[in-house]
């Protein structure tokens, strides 16, 4: 069985569709269906229900499908360590999934990558916690950030990064903008913008507020970042934010970002990476990264403080 008709199977299992995996492997289909012909003759068995179209796989093909991903992400792996080893550095793509409420500090990782491996590149995607776990187990990603504290994923190793905390955030010119912080119970009463990215985010957020005695009642609710930066320069919305936003934001003069207290929470956003042996190199390269890069004293250094040196921290 060759490699490359591994390939044009898995493809074929995820695009659900011949014309479609033919142009993603950049063959025509009639060679993408001898493709899977010789693999089905191969192994004695038929892999795809086929009609006029893809219909779906079998069971046997489901089998076919989890090993492939796995002799695939093997090869691949073979194949960008003996690459790195001959040219200094990995090759090929680093593909990294994140929560969205990570996406304003994930440079700070992949620019350590990439100081090791210059030769590569790194592909991010946006996803909820859950997808990272599944991305991870389908071989469809090399590592992802994510929460380490709350519903902690299965299956995965853990490398804290840094640990994230809520800033209240409004207009300069909001009467609020000019608090030392804010507390949850003052937080709730204005009309909120918040980042929902899933509903592990937004259990976060409310069992927060639970412990204030308060009702997270949002105004709007958006999976974007840019959604809710819109409604925070309308001025008429104040949002609750992961205070690694201030990096985003930069030096805005027109808003105000403020510790949240009363209670002051704080979560731990780390590298999770498959738990499986032996690791590929893309996953060595970033466990080494997250042990050695020192991302929160970065992080809080960016932001002009110590990591233990905000309002919020002190009042623990």
């Amino acid at each position: 069985m060759l490699i490359r008709h591994l390939r044009f199977f898995v493809v074929l299992a995820e695009e659900r569709h011949f014309g479609r995996a033919a142009d993603v492997c950049s063959v025509t289909q009639p060679t993408l269906s001898q493709a899977i012909r010789k693999i089905e003759e191969e192994l004695d068995l038929a892999l795809i229900i086929r009609g006029h179209r893809f219909m779906s796989l079998t069971p046997e093909g489901e089998k076919v499908l989890r090993w492939g991903r796995q002799i695939l992400a093997d090869y691949d792996s073979l194949h960008d360590d003996l690459v790195g080893k001959r040219k200094g550095g990995l090759t090929g793509t680093l593909r990294l999934g994140v929560i969205p409420a990570a996406m304003p500090s994930v440079s700070f990782l992949t620019e350590q990558f990439e100081e090791r491996n210059p030769l590569a590149q790194v592909e991010i995607r946006s996803m909820s916690s859950r997808a990272i776990e599944r991305a991870l187990e389908n071989f469809e990603i090399d590592g992802g950030i994510t929460y380490l504290d709350n519903e902690p994923l299965q299956n995965v190793s853990r490398f804290p990064l840094y640990r994230e905390r809520y800033v209240f955030a409004c207009r300069g010119d909001h009467p609020l903008a000019a608090a030392g912080a804010v507390t949850w119970a003052r937080a709730v009463t204005q009309p909120l913008c918040l980042l929902s990215e899933d509903m592990q985010n937004r259990r976060i957020l409310n069992g927060i507020a639970l412990r204030a005695g308060v009702e997270l009642r949002p105004k709007v609710v958006s999976n974007s970042f840019l959604g809710v930066a819109s409604h925070l320069r309308r001025g008429h919305w104040c949002a609750i934010v992961p205070h690694t936003f201030a990096f985003v934001f930069g030096d805005a003069g027109d808003l105000a970002l403020l510790d949240m207290v009363e209670p002051v929470h704080r979560q731990t956003i780390g590298l999770v990476l498959a738990d499986r042996l032996p690791q590929s190199p893309m996953a060595l390269a970033l466990r080494e990264c997250a042990e050695k890069a020192d991302i929160e004293r970065r992080i809080e250094a960016a932001f002009g403080r110590n990591a233990d040196d905000s309002p919020a921290a002190r009042s623990r």
